[in-house]
């Protein structure tokens, strides 16, 4: 990617509402956030895990799409190490699209985890696993003849519940906490890392004053110009 490694190392250490409230701020759309999202896997909005790596992108179709493009080996096997798998599921769609099993290849080819735009399922196996899973769902239902995996790494839109769109692109840093998750494109990161970082020493001067007694209005105020 050409992107030196201490930027990406930077990134990684701020939260994802941090990246989000600095992308806002950088002019993109959403923030980059992709709100629907929950974490599923190890736990359910467990507080101390973190997803981080660069996005391995698959595009799903209906099963009844003849058109679009069909591949020659199964998305899972292509998974590069350290990569967040992220799936792309059509809308309306109440089947899963991953499942324990691709959990398992995932996890055995190393990658950072897995975020799902639409369903899983096998939510037991997931958390014994302890992979790092985000979905909008679950749903008990396979994908056989209901949707199928069309193309890998090409931008993909996702959707918002309140039809806010944003572009995941393969390679952007895909960044996950309990409070959600959020995608940053390479070209941002290191203009990211710096409003993260300058917006962490001041919350955290902010917090000395509040913890002080003196008041939230003013301190803000002064603060945070």
């Amino acid at each position: 990617m050409g992107l030196q490694s201490d930027a990406v190392n930077a990134l990684r250490r701020f939260a994802s509402c941090d990246i989000g409230d600095a992308l806002v701020k950088l002019g993109v759309p959403n923030g980059g956030y992709l709100s629907g999202l929950k974490m599923f896997s190890p736990g359910l909005m467990c507080t101390k895990t973190r997803l981080f790596g660069p996005a391995y992108t698959v595009r799903m179709v209906r099963d009844s799409d003849k058109a679009s493009p069909s591949l020659t080996k199964h998305f899972a096997d292509a998974i590069s190490r350290d990569s967040v798998v992220f799936i792309s599921q059509p809308k309306g769609i109440v089947s899963a699209c991953w499942g324990g099993l691709m959990s398992t290849r995932a996890k055995t080819l190393g990658a950072a985890g897995v975020v799902i735009d639409g369903r899983f399922r096998d939510l037991a196996e997931h958390q014994e696993m302890g992979i790092k899973l985000f979905a909008r769902d679950t749903s008990i239902l396979g994908s056989a003849s209901l949707t199928r995996s069309s193309e890998l790494n090409v931008p993909v839109i996702y959707e918002s519940e309140a039809g806010e769109a944003v572009t995941v692109r393969p390679g952007d840093f895909i960044v996950g906490d309990a409070d959600g998750v959020v995608a940053v494109r390479v070209d941002k990161i290191e203009s990211c890392v710096d409003l993260c970082q300058e917006r962490y020493e001041i919350d955290e001067e902010t917090l000395k004053h509040l913890k002080n007694g003196e008041e939230m209005g003013p301190t803000i105020k002064k603060l945070r110009k």
